[in-house]
């Protein structure tokens, strides 16, 4: 599905829970197939502000896929051939240093990469379904998130009252257990923010098919060697998750209304092909 300005279904994206998009009015499933299988789940099409988004539920309806089981390249693919172009990422973290605990807002400017085994390119060489074969190719991410999708994010989260934290490290770990003590303690003395599990490869992916990228982490919990007693457990990241999300979405949705329009986008990440010979169509 080829798209342009003018048949896109969305402009925007938003890859988190079903709660982003379960209050809006007016709400269109669709289904989604890609030459790298099928997406986490339908993409779900709505209106904010003006602005079209398509919403992805990242781990599906029901929570059912676990990080390290999510098809990021279909993910990204899905959400291009619709016509998007600039993507918000949230999700829940822990927290690696102790001034970052349970309630804070943080909008990494970098990632630590410590998954395993996870497909991180659509340019492997492997042949697509329609016979065209990917060419190797290396793009920058040495600074992985979109500069302007970052102001957009730390303004909206101001405009909530909820001073966020502006920069910071997320280490990306393969999950789905959370951290021993000694890992924890490690990522911490590295001077690294927040832990998650999802981070990537999404930026990077993003980042190979030229579209913006911004990250949003809201701190759930302390991680294992930022605090003491048991240790992190399912049930606390979904309490605190859940008395934060009202607040999370009116942050994200705020942002997304504060986009750039496509035709205003100036940052590096639309440039991220230019000259680039890929071997393969984009949608």
């Amino acid at each position: 599905m080829a798209t342009n300005a003018t048949n896109a279904l969305a402009e925007i994206g938003v890859i988190g829970g079903s709660g982003f998009y379960s209050f809006l009015e007016d709400v269109t499933e669709v289904p989604v197939e890609t030459p790298y299988g099928s997406p986490s789940d339908s993409l779900f099409l709505g209106e904010i502000a003006g602005r079209r988004v398509a919403f992805l539920p990242r781990h599906g309806r029901g929570h059912h896929l676990p990080p390290n089981r999510i098809n990021y390249r279909a993910n990204l693919w899905a959400l291009r051939s619709v016509g998007v172009r600039q993507v918000l990422g949230p999700c829940a973290v822990g927290g690696l240093q102790p001034q970052y605990g349970p309630g804070t807002l943080l909008v990494p400017d970098q990632f630590v990469d410590r998954t395993q085994g996870r497909v991180q390119t659509f340019y492997d060489g492997y042949p697509l379904p329609d016979g065209s074969v990917p060419n190797v190719v290396h793009v920058s991410t040495a600074d992985p998130y979109c500069p302007e999708g970052r102001k957009a994010a730390l303004a909206a989260a101001r405009g909530q009252d909820w001073e966020p934290v502006d920069g910071g490290a997320l280490v990306v770990v393969e999950g789905p257990r959370f951290s021993t003590r000694a890992e924890s303690v490690w990522y911490r003395s590295m001077g690294w923010s927040v832990i998650g599990m999802t981070g990537h490869p999404e930026a990077v992916l993003a980042r190979e098919l030229a579209l913006c990228y911004t990250s949003m982490t809201l701190v759930t919990d302390l991680d294992a060697g930022a605090e003491t007693g048991e240790g992190v457990s399912h049930e606390e990241v979904l309490k605190v998750f859940a008395a934060n999300v009202g607040r999370l979405r009116d942050v994200l949705f705020d942002a997304v209304a504060g986009l750039q329009a496509d035709g205003e986008r100036k940052c590096l990440c639309t440039r991220a092909l230019d000259g680039v010979d890929t071997g393969i169509t984009l949608p």
